[in-house]
């Protein structure tokens, strides 16, 4: 039975980033670091979160942060702050809903720093940011065009035949995925000759070849994404996990910035009853201890969030969490400051580390009304993850424009995550 004074002994205070301490030697020479949020809209996780990659960056030589972002778009941050130059027009150039996410204060904040980071680092040495995420079928297909007309004028006969195929689409990969529903042919063969082509043609130039591997992920996760159930959202994790190992492959090690859903351990919730796979548990089974899974969770407050799918973003309201839940074990803890960190120890542990407990999960789009039967995920936090930053009070993060923009690309199930 849970019991809010095994909660009190188990939290290590966290005012400060000092207070980071003993997560960091947790992590100790841990390959990848794995950093949620429970919310896309939050300034709380955004801010906690920068802090502890700030830290491994500058302690632990951390190479890189990948992030649950376009490529694309990511690369014009990357150069950016891997070039001496303001990052702040790169993310505010972010257009597909939602932007959000990462056009806002707080992650111009930290990538101001990280350019100043690394304007005194040789080029090789030098913090890169990255997208790792499969939606941006179109800017990734372009992309793959132009480098071919450029560097590969033997190869461009496979890029084109990709383009025809898709533009029979109308350039919407939603109705691509509908089409493939309703009648058996695909584009699934044209991909597959881009991406063998890129493959062999360019195999040490990593932007063309993540281009192409995201077109080839896309198609996929589209067709999938139809027919309905996890294989969508399976195929786009493990495309982010294949993502973060080839960013890791010339030994860098990296950070990554994703929801909750994506960074815990899908067995210790009930999304593997579901069929399902995550971020997390793919990091766990590849690199064992050398992965370390972070979350993060709230009891109440504000969040950026949006009531439908690319509609326009705004400040809502966080009630309190529901009875029985995680976050509400935490609040009746009353931790000192409402702020902890808690590391999950070896067994035999506290009981409230393995106990199922609903663990609320707040995407782009948001209902607060709802929170009496939806938004909340069963999960045992200390099988979940390795450690849990607990805010008792958060606030919502400050976007840098308003929405929504044209291209409004469709999430898989769970919704908005």
């Amino acid at each position: 039975m849970t019991n809010p004074d095994d909660v009190r002994r188990s939290a290590l205070p966290l005012n400060t980033a000092h207070d980071l301490g003993p997560l960091l030697d947790r992590i100790g020479d841990a390959r990848f670091v794995l950093i949620g949020e429970a919310s896309h809209g939050t300034h709380d996780f955004y801010a906690w979160r920068a802090t502890l990659t700030r830290r491994l960056i500058m302690e632990k030589e951390f190479g890189f942060v990948g992030v649950e972002g376009d490529w694309p778009d990511c690369e014009r941050v990357n150069r950016a702050v891997t070039n001496d130059l303001d990052p702040f027009e790169s993310l505010y150039g972010f257009e597909r809903w939602p932007t959000f996410m990462w056009a806002n204060e707080e992650v111009a904040d930290f990538c101001r720093w990280l350019r100043r980071w690394n304007a005194d680092l040789p080029p090789h040495e030098r913090c890169g940011f990255h997208g790792l995420d499969v939606y941006s079928l179109w800017d990734s297909l372009r992309a793959v065009r132009r480098y071919a007309a450029a560097h590969l004028p033997g190869r461009t006969r496979e890029v084109t035949e990709a383009l025809r195929c898709f533009e029979a689409y109308g350039h919407d990969p939603r109705q691509y995925g509908l089409a493939t529903r309703l009648v058996p042919e695909t584009c699934e063969e044209e991909v597959v000759n881009l991406l063998s082509a890129v493959r062999r043609a360019a195999p040490e130039d990593l932007g063309v070849r993540q281009n192409a591997e995201i077109v080839a992920g896309a198609e996929r996760y589209y067709r999938a994404m139809m027919r309905g159930g996890p294989e969508s959202w399976n195929i786009r994790d493990l495309h982010m996990a294949d993502t973060m190992d080839r960013l890791a492959a010339e030994g860098s090690k990296g950070v990554v910035w994703a929801h909750n859903t994506h960074v815990g351990d899908a067995r210790a919730t009930d999304m593997a009853a579901a069929g399902m796979t995550t971020l997390g548990q793919l990091a766990r089974e590849r690199h064992g201890d050398r992965a370390v899974l972070v979350g993060f969770g709230t009891h109440r407050g504000s969040v950026v969030a949006a009531d439908r799918w690319g509609a326009q973003h705004r400040v809502m309201r966080v009630p309190p969490a529901r009875p029985a839940s995680l976050e509400a074990l935490l609040h009746e803890a009353d931790l000192p400051e409402g702020r902890a960190l808690f590391l999950a120890p070896d067994e035999p542990r506290a009981p409230w580390f393995d106990e199922p407990l609903g663990h609320r999960a707040i995407g782009v789009v948001y209902h607060p009304e709802r929170e009496g039967w939806g938004n909340y995920v069963p999960t045992a936090a200390g099988r979940r993850y390795d450690a849990f930053v607990w805010l008792e009070h958060t606030t919502a993060l400050h976007p840098l424009h308003g929405e929504p923009w044209g291209d409004a690309e469709l999430e898989t199930y769970p919704t908005a995550m």
